[in-house]
């Protein structure tokens, strides 16, 4: 548990791209718009309200390529 422990002091930016992810890219496998990904992009993933932070963490780890469907 410990080993990701620092995960959620880093910006959606930054995890999605070391996950080598565009805003275009993340946004059609979250099924959302791209709108959307620019405004949490500059935010930290604790900062991201909770329906959305749920469904962007398993893609921005890299466990799934696929966000569950709310």
């Amino acid at each position: 548990m410990f080993f990701k422990f620092g995960f959620k002091n880093k910006t959606v930016k930054e995890l999605r791209k070391n996950q080598g992810l565009t805003v275009q890219e993340l946004a059609l496998q979250l099924r959302v718009k791209p709108s959307l990904i620019h405004k949490i992009d500059q935010k930290r993933i604790r900062d991201v309200p909770e329906p959305l932070q749920s469904r962007i963490t398993p893609v921005l780890r890299g466990e799934g390529k696929k966000a569950p469907r709310l």
